[in-house]
């Protein structure tokens, strides 16, 4: 049962900005969604306040080192709960579930968290022992993906209490106008009519960019010899278990396989209207996810991203990204680790495009207002 007019959801996650990665984004626009329907309150690192809302309180807590804004977190949101009476904790991500669960049980508040793959899976002792048991006491765990969802099962998460919403994306209103960007920047880079592959993401070991250097970009490039890989992030940083490949590891990889020529790194862009202007250049988003044991990709926001300009995404069907791309639709999913398979699904698409209106109308699917419903919907629904 609702305690005031509007439901009161207070919000605790260390994924905010000025972080900025798919996490950081959800939780933006979690706020966002939220925001429209309930009165929300946020604790989050020292920065969250630039860009938020209007009408949201926030309380900052210094990022780094982890150990104190866990501390000052627990204690300001707790603080927070007894005053201001929420209905509802919510954990940004597994990592503050157990301030969720604490300070909603202080305050006759019901607890949740949103969880994203890794934040399950993580394997540490510690975490497992304090982290995992705190996420089953809670009310409601909501995850990205089905992948996500039977990650929590398996950690022992009643099957009960959780629920699925995807992440969402920002889809444009200004079509024509973005490709009329895609087509200068084209000019710009002198790219012409080269044939581009695009990654878009963090550089770290499970996105697998360096083994796809190695093992799949010389087989595309044995029947598309002009290809050339655009290659969109850099390395994480104030991740927690994240492990990078670096740009010059992955230069030396590209330089053994004799394919140097064919990568351009654009760097970290963070203005959406040259990343928008990116995507409609380019010709197929590859999205060389691998299976790595303990570190799972929880949902592929990237690859909606891509849809929501049009541009289709070849990836390995592992984790979360099954979610993420409809196969003949938005795209081509193959065996994970199957280089020869990815490959020629690359080739098939340069080859044969999918009509960018199915693209489109699959990521419709995701637009951030949809989110703002589902999420409302999964929370919303313990007051009843």
């Amino acid at each position: 049962m609702i305690k005031g007019s509007r439901p009161r959801v207070l919000l605790v996650t260390r994924n905010m900005p000025p972080l900025w990665g798919g996490m950081e984004q959800l939780n933006w626009h979690m706020v966002d969604e939220l925001s429209k329907r309930a009165s929300v309150c946020l604790v989050g690192p020292v920065g969250s306040r630039q860009g938020i809302p209007d009408g949201v309180d926030v309380l900052e807590v210094a990022l780094e080192p982890l150990p104190w804004f866990l501390l000052n977190a627990l204690a300001k949101a707790t603080k927070l709960a007894r005053r201001w009476d929420p209905d509802i904790v919510l954990a940004g991500s597994g990592l503050t579930a157990p301030i969720a669960e604490f300070a909603a049980r202080t305050s006759r508040a019901k607890s949740a968290a949103y969880v994203h793959g890794l934040d399950v899976a993580v394997d540490s002792m510690l975490y497992r022992k304090v982290w995992i048991p705190a996420l089953r006491r809670l009310d409601c765990v909501v995850a990205n993906s089905r992948a996500t969802a039977q990650l929590a099962k398996v950690a022992g998460v009643n099957s009960a209490k959780i629920k699925v919403v995807n992440p969402g994306v920002t889809i444009s209103h200004h079509r024509s106008e973005d490709v009329d960007r895609g087509v200068n920047l084209r000019a710009e880079k002198k790219w012409n009519d080269r044939p581009l592959l695009l990654s878009v993401g963090r550089l770290t070991n499970r996105k697998g960019l360096r083994e796809f250097v190695v093992n799949v970009l010389p087989s595309i490039l044995e029947h598309c010899p002009n290809a050339l890989l655009v290659i969109v992030g850099g390395a994480p940083m104030n991740s927690l278990h994240a492990k990078a490949q670096t740009v010059e590891s992955i230069q030396a990889a590209a330089a053994s396989a004799g394919v140097a020529d064919h990568l351009e790194f654009m760097g970290v862009v963070t203005d959406r209207v040259r990343l928008a202007s990116i995507y409609q250049a380019a010709d197929v988003h590859v999205f060389p996810v691998r299976d790595i044991p303990n570190d799972p990709e929880g949902f592929g926001m990237v690859a909606i991203e891509a849809a929501a300009h049009g541009l289709p995404t070849v990836a390995y069907a592992t984790g979360g990204v099954v979610d993420a791309v409809a196969e003949g639709i938005s795209g081509h999913l193959v065996p994970s680790g199957d280089g020869r398979a990815f490959a020629d699904a690359v080739l098939a698409l340069l080859s044969r495009p999918l009509p960018g209106e199915g693209i489109q109308d699959f990521a419709n699917h995701f637009d951030w207002s949809c989110f703002g419903k589902k999420i409302s919907t999964a929370l919303f629904g313990m007051l009843e």
